[in-house]
């Protein structure tokens, strides 16, 4: 009994009274520590949600602001291609004007020539240099002269046009692309915190592409309606250019038609002389054209012989692609298939020679089409030299183009 109550094992009542003590005061400490834990967070979690709403709303307003930036400049740049479009629309009419102009040129330059042609052919005391001669070469300078001048202005004309339709197709293309802006961001927009199929982004802040300062993109709309306004603007004083050319040209050349009152008679023998050339030429043009397009035939018949090898080589290839297990092997078989196939598919797609071919047939269809028109040219000239003469010389009617 003595040595049970000596038992140095066992603590003592006040120990275990000390031991509950701390851990009531280490509990209340964990509780206490916890407590200002949830109440930080709550306050974390409050002014987090606020400072996110409020950027979102800052974000959203940014992006309202942003629409209507691009919706301005859209209706800037539509505007601007409206006015463009509508000034090349009316220079096509004036260049439409310049052609018949210089087409309406050119029978009185070759009526005036011929005359001049056929009165060398007098002979004795008639072969003089008398007033009509005089006149006749007063009109040829003066047509040709015209015939250079409505030239120039029909090459300044097609650049002007050209250039226009190059600030139309920089509005096009900037409108493009403002309206591909504005889908984008009206998408954005619309998007909520409870749109379904929203997604993390890990990308998202990668910035890729070439970006641009809203500078830069506020400067490369100016740059495109100022290119835009250049060209109307340039367009406007060619107009006024025109009108006045073809105005002055036509009282000229009404002038001068007035003052000359005689007949001719033109260069038959070389203009028959010119269309037999013409319709040699045209014989030798049709007879090449049907070589070609024999060639072309066989060019593509040769292509098209290549269709089984490839076929039978990819299907070669499909076939061992199901092979189980390890027998799909990338074999000297399967290499050699690939490199058939790429070889064969490089060479049918070699058609530099049918390329060229039908160029050249085309080539040749445009010659024929030439020489055709020339010879009709011909034909009208040796009927207006043969048989209309002074008749048509006197019917010769100088229009207001």
């Amino acid at each position: 009994m003595a040595r049970l109550l000596q038992d140095t094992s066992k603590l003592h009542p006040s120990q275990w009274h000390t031991a509950n003590k701390m851990q009531h005061a280490s509990t209340e400490s964990q509780k206490s520590r916890s407590e200002c834990v949830i109440a930080e967070s709550w306050r974390l979690v409050d002014e987090i949600e606020k400072t996110t709403q409020k950027t979102q709303s800052d974000v959203n307003k940014k992006l309202e602001q942003r629409r209507e930036e691009i919706k301005f400049w859209e209706q800037e740049l539509d505007n601007k291609m409206e006015q463009i479009v509508h000034e090349t629309e009316i220079l096509l009419t004036f260049k439409n004007r310049l052609e018949r102009a210089l087409e309406g040129c050119k029978e009185p330059l070759v009526i005036a020539q011929k005359c001049l042609l056929y009165r060398q052919r007098r002979v004795g005391i008639d072969l003089v240099h008398d007033e009509v001669e005089q006149e006749l070469v007063k009109e040829v300078e003066v047509l040709q002269g015209i015939i250079a001048l409505l030239g120039r202005t029909l090459e300044q004309t097609n650049e002007q046009i050209r250039q226009n339709r190059s600030a139309k197709y920089n509005l096009e293309m900037d409108l493009k692309d403002k309206f591909t802006a504005l889908t984008i961001d009206d998408y954005c927009a619309s998007l909520t915190n409870d749109t379904p199929h929203i997604i993390y982004a890990d990308n998202a802040m990668k910035l890729e592409g070439n970006f641009v300062s809203p500078e830069e993109w506020i400067d490369f709309s100016n740059i495109n309606v100022e290119k835009a306004d250049k060209q109307r603007n340039n367009s406007l004083a060619l107009k006024a250019l025109i009108h006045g050319i073809l105005s002055q040209t036509a009282n000229d050349m009404r002038k001068q038609c007035e003052m000359v009152n005689t007949a001719f008679r033109n260069r038959v023998k070389e203009v028959k002389d010119a269309k037999h050339k013409l319709e040699t030429l045209l014989a030798m043009v049709m007879d090449e054209t049907a070589s070609q397009e024999k060639n072309i035939a066989a060019l593509k018949k040769a292509i098209a012989d290549k269709e089984g090898p490839v076929k039978v080589a990819q299907t070669r290839l499909e076939a061992r692609n199901h092979r189980p297990n390890v027998e799909l092997c990338y074999d000297t078989v399967h290499s050699s298939l690939m490199n058939e196939v790429k070889e064969i598919t490089k060479n049918i797609q070699r058609r530099d020679a049918l390329a060229q071919a039908q160029t050249e047939l085309k080539g040749l269809s445009r010659r024929q089409l030439s020489l055709e028109e020339e010879i009709k040219v011909k034909e009208n000239t040796l009927y207006i030299d043969e048989v209309l003469c002074m008749q048509m010389r006197e019917s010769v009617y100088i229009n207001n183009y």
